[in-house]
């Protein structure tokens, strides 16, 4: 799932793209007001964090413009103002959640993890689908009483299809989600990511179709056919 990083504090900034990254998100890093609103318009964005004291245009107003475009991502406030009226004011402009500084890493990733729940309207942490059982915050991935061994890439690959169950998701929507600005993925690896998925799903009573012309549905199967 990808990720906005509104912070014009660079060493906060980086270590958020670090814990985030290793985690298994897409992120990337805006330091200004200004071009986090750009780059909401030119993609799409499962979470925004976003600092409220940042040069310029300041995080309310950022706040105020991305609900105004409707923007469908969920926005996660992160700012040293504590007070009760910047609270209310936050929430009221339409944020999914407001983190006073300092914070706990443990307990800013939970959060993360339910607002882009909330965002592909997924309620619950595990995701089960035939024989697969999937554990999102755990992150392990099982088939019956066995682990499925999963690289990064792959595993990123069935948790959005995951995501998307019952719906055909394109290449294109694919790599925007899992890439950040600085990832060279392309349609071609995309295809690559799908086909060991297969293999290894031989077993799990589901299978991802290719949809022609459109993109990849995963799906269960009701006959054992793949």
């Amino acid at each position: 799932m990808r990720i906005l990083i509104v912070e014009d504090d660079k060493a906060l900034a980086d270590g958020l793209l670090r814990t985030l990254r290793q985690s298994g998100y897409a992120v990337d890093h805006a330091e200004s007001g200004e071009l986090a609103v750009r780059a909401c318009g030119e993609e799409h964005y499962d979470l925004t964090v976003l600092d409220i004291t940042l040069p310029q245009m300041d995080g309310f107003e950022v706040l105020r413009q991305l609900r105004r475009s409707k923007q469908s991502g969920s926005i996660m406030i992160l700012t040293a103002h504590d007070s009760e009226t910047d609270r209310v004011k936050g929430l009221d402009l339409g944020a999914d959640d407001y983190v006073t500084k300092p914070f706990s890493l443990p307990e800013l990733e939970a959060r993360v993890r339910a607002l882009i729940r909330r965002s592909q309207a997924v309620k619950s942490p595990i995701i089960t689908l035939g024989a697969l059982t999937v554990d999102v915050v755990a992150r392990r991935a099982q088939l019956g009483d066995e682990d499925l061994d999963l690289t990064p890439r792959e595993w990123a690959v069935l948790e959005y299809l995951l995501m998307h169950t019952g719906q055909v998701v394109s290449k294109e929507q694919m790599l925007q989600a899992l890439c950040s600005w600085d990832d060279s993925l392309t349609h071609n690896a995309i295809e690559v990511y799908v086909s060991r998925l297969r293999a290894k799903l031989q077993t799990a009573s589901i299978r991802i179709r290719t949809v022609r012309g459109f993109g990849y549905m995963v799906e269960e199967t009701d006959d054992g056919q793949r």
